[in-house]
């Protein structure tokens, strides 16, 4: 719960973030909150034999996962002794609870039940999120204690965590609820946010929480978010805590005087008498009740944790490897799922999440002036190669094939990423579309000009062989139906045994320059008609033609 009607006093500093806000951020998980959340989600469900909880755990963590957002999941450890009397209010019952613990004085903290059916839902998760890479740190005491010093110490960007006394432990950035639906989107309260709008510091939070009541006080009777906060305003967030502590309940009863002639003079002493008796109650309750608040003051200032130089708190900050085996085990058992099933979910989003490393590397890299090629850096591009371009939901992204990602061979990702990460991929498929478009458009263009000019040699060639033929026919009818007539003065002899006269050769070499001069308009080259066989076939024919002309005339 936390403090009672905290939540409502900060309406006001809520802000709704999309979840890209989360990348590359480092955030701490007050782990039984989103349990219990999930838990919530649909009560139909048996918890520990439907794993309901589960899977909607694990599809929230791959989607973080894949924004490169480190997770520390934060656990319970043992009940502060302060919060005791509320932990078996909640409960209903003493079952985990001995009698000799509660009949001592000097308890610190009782430990938790560890086989009961949350706790081993807690255990539950724990093994999901270690095979993913995400660390454990099992609180002391109270897990978003353990949270809020985190923060404030600037080891986390923020806490997860639905239980409001978080910022009285010291928390400076707060996200109460994440939706994956509709684009994603993450509720958040920042600590300077609540000092800027309301005027309250963390000492006036813990002084709303003695008034209003929380997981360690009941409050003060009469006092509600509005009268509470009025209060605390008036004394301020410096000196709130050293008046409570000094005057207790007394800071708390200041009443507006009445107004004049509303009191009946025959009612004086009756009001007077009345007032002497309560101030009276009130001094021995303001006694017991100043030194409660007083532990509740130190609980809040001084919860007992972790310290950030422990060596447990080092383990969280170092990057723990993505277990793939260990997962598809835990799916196998949980889910049911074949392990292929187990890769298709995750295998992407550890694609992406290692993308995103490789873009934060660049980027330091170029703001500490090292301005390496994308070849040149000490770390492997992930991206192999870019598919092609696709549009996922109204948003461009590359379909992009990867480097050592065996289980996966290719996924989408936005294109400001690859835009972010590696431009030079992007130029190189561009050059490759063009490269595979060019060489057809000019084979086609040169297979149809070549054709066209061979078809158009062919038909000059014929034209003129069958010029060549009826011409030769023409001379030698003439020679045998029309014989030349000797002159009178003249006896001529004709042997027709002898050939008849040819096409003079003038007229032969003229053809053939003709021929040849056609025959130029195309070049017949091996080497520009090795493409298509039938265009080098006649050729070879058009030589030997232009040959046996030659042959002829001479």
């Amino acid at each position: 719960m936390g403090v009672k009607n905290l939540w409502d006093i900060l309406e006001s500093c809520k802000k709704k973030l999309p979840l890209h806000h989360l990348q590359n951020k480092r955030v701490c998980v007050d782990l039984s909150c989103w349990i219990v959340q999930l838990q919530n989600i649909n009560k139909s469900y048996i918890a520990t034999r439907d794993k309901f909880y589960l899977i909607s755990l694990f599809h929230r963590l791959r989607a973080l996962v894949a924004l490169n957002c480190n997770l520390i999941f934060v656990t319970d450890g043992s009940i502060p002794s302060i919060k005791l009397s509320t932990y078996r209010r909640r409960l209903g019952s003493v079952t985990e609870v001995t009698r000799e613990e509660l009949n001592s004085q000097n308890v610190s903290s009782l430990r938790r039940n560890m086989g009961s059916e949350f706790s081993c839902m807690i255990k539950e998760a724990k093994v999901l999120g270690m095979a993913i890479g995400i660390p454990c740190l099992d609180g002391l005491e109270e897990a978003e204690a353990q949270c809020a010093l985190l923060n404030s110490e600037s080891l986390c960007d923020g806490c997860f965590t639905t239980d409001s006394d978080v910022f009285l432990f010291g928390a400076r950035t707060v996200y109460r609820d994440i939706c994956l639906g509709e684009g994603g989107y993450v509720v958040c309260y920042e600590m300077a946010d609540i000092e800027k709008k309301l005027g309250f510091g963390r000492n006036s939070l813990i002084a709303l929480a003695l008034l209003l009541g929380s997981d360690y006080s009941s409050g003060v009777r009469g006092f509600g978010p509005e009268t509470a906060c009025n209060v605390v305003k008036s004394i301020g967030d410096d000196i709130i805590l050293q008046h409570i502590t000094s005057e207790g309940l007394a800071i708390a009863k200041k009443r507006e005087p009445k107004k004049q002639g509303q009191i009946l003079n025959g009612n004086v002493n009756k009001e007077n008498d009345m007032f002497h008796k309560q101030n009276i109650i009130e001094s021995e309750q303001n006694l017991q009740q100043q030194k409660q608040f007083i532990q509740v003051i130190k609980a809040y200032l001084k919860p007992r944790c972790h310290s950030p130089d422990s060596e447990a708190v080092h383990r969280l900050l170092i990057q723990h490897p993505f277990q793939r085996n260990k997962l598809r085990q835990i799916c196998a058992e949980f889910f049911g799922w074949t392990p292929e099933k187990t890769d298709e979910y995750i295998l992407p989003k550890i694609a992406e999440r290692n993308l995103r490393q490789f873009i934060n590397l660049r980027k330091t890299s170029s703001e500490v002036g090292l301005h390496l090629s994308l070849y040149e850096l000490p770390v492997t591009c992930p991206i192999s190669a870019i598919v092609k371009r696709r549009k996922v939901q109204g948003i461009e992204c590359f379909e992009v094939e990867w480097e050592g990602m065996d289980g996966m061979k290719a996924s989408t990702v936005p294109a400001d990423l690859i835009e972010r990460g590696c431009p030079e991929k992007i130029l190189e498929f561009e050059d490759r579309k063009a490269e595979a478009k060019k060489p057809k458009r000019n084979a086609r263009s040169k297979k149809s000009e070549s054709s066209a000019a061979v078809c158009e040699v062919n038909q000059r060639l014929q034209d003129l062989l069958l010029d060549i033929e009826t011409q030769s026919n023409a001379i030698s009818s003439v020679i045998l139906h029309h014989p030349i007539a000797p002159r009178s003065d003249e006896a001529e002899i004709i042997n027709l045994l002898s050939p008849s006269p040819g096409v003079p050769a003038s007229k032969v070499v003229k053809n053939q320059q003709e021929i040849a001069r056609h025959v130029d308009l195309i070049d017949l080259s091996e080497s520009e008609t090795e493409s298509s066989p039938e265009h080098a076939r006649k050729a070879r024919e058009l030589r030997l033609f232009i040959a046996s002309i030659k042959d002829d005339v001479s």
